[in-house]
């Protein structure tokens, strides 16, 4: 309760002529703020990243997220299938739309030269990388994505791991690469700012997203917009992936090791960049005009609707 009144309490200082709200993330700070929205009759958008459509179950007698999306002027969701499972758990309603996150103008693809020196500046010497970007956890994947390295890494020598991120997981996972007597090979780069990410994007020739479930993994996009392609598991956000980008996104059954470096060592042996249709997609659903057409649209219609109320 103390949470749900410092956030009516923030919202009566910043919010109280707006026309519109929208309302990202999960939880109880969403509740709270479409609450407070809808006893000051003012509209919101409720954007949904995945949690809570994945793990939906109705609670009784308290449900604060099934009314504050049932209260929204409208929903958008960060994929098609996460639009898709919300409308199969029950929660079909008008003014569903799909809205895709954005990917930074920092995320763009570099000449060859380029791409060798940031190597080099970030103490690379091999000349190929595969690349990981996500929170060390066990949906995360990278458990799996060291047992593929392994596979095939004593065969290949000139190839490095790099995985971006912290978590619960990272000493239990330099350990295992240490078992594995890869220590050499494997770079844990840690929590690294965003324009540190992007280089590593850009240099990286093959991205892998070995996650259990994903909604629409932006960290993927990133590196498809730095022209790199990527190798993902099974999970709807790779599937769609795969349909948005084609060949330039390799699905691999998730939890599958052998499956996951069979499709790493093919992605290197091809020693390619992303297409020029991608790009184009690029430039279409995930670059920030693009992104905030979609949003200005949903707003309009969003004003519109509570005017007819």
């Amino acid at each position: 309760m103390r949470v749900v009144r410092d956030v009516s309490h923030a919202l009566d200082q910043v919010a109280g002529s707006a026309d519109l709200l929208h309302l990202h993330s999960n939880g109880l700070i969403v509740e709270a703020a479409a609450r407070w929205a809808l006893k000051r009759r003012i509209p919101y958008v409720l954007t949904l990243y995945g949690t809570e459509i994945w793990h939906y179950k109705r609670r009784r007698p308290i449900d604060w997220f099934t009314q504050a999306y049932a209260g929204a002027a409208r929903v958008t969701f960060y994929s098609r299938f996460l639009k898709e499972k919300a409308e199969e758990v029950g929660l079909s309603r008008p003014g569903l739309s799909v809205v895709y996150p954005p990917v930074a103008e920092r995320f763009e693809s570099r000449d060859a030269s380029t791409r060798s020196e940031w190597r080099r500046e970030l103490g690379i010497h091999e000349p190929r990388v595969i690349l990981n970007v996500k929170r060390l956890h066990p949906l995360a994947g990278q458990a799996d994505l060291i047992e593929a390295f392994a596979l095939f890494a004593r065969d290949l020598t000139d190839v490095r791991l790099v995985i971006c991120g912290t978590g619960a997981l990272q000493g239990e996972l330099e350990a295992r690469v240490q078992s594995l007597g890869l220590a050499a090979r494997v770079t844990f780069a840690g929590l690294v700012p965003n324009d540190v990410v992007a280089r590593y994007c850009a240099i990286a020739d093959v991205f892998a997203l070995p996650s259990l479930l994903e909604a629409l993994p932006t960290v993927a996009v990133e590196a498809l917009a730095s022209g790199t392609p990527v190798v993902s598991a099974d999970h709807p956000g790779g599937v769609e992936l795969h349909e948005l980008f084609l060949g330039d996104v390799a699905v691999v059954p998730k939890q599958n090791p052998r499956a996951l470096a069979d499709a790493l060592r093919a992605s290197l042996a091809a020693n390619r960049r992303t297409t020029p249709q991608t790009a184009v997609t690029l430039e279409g659903l995930f670059r920030s005009p693009a992104v905030m057409a979609a949003y200005d649209a949903v707003y309009s219609a969003a004003r519109s609707a509570s005017t007819v109320r």
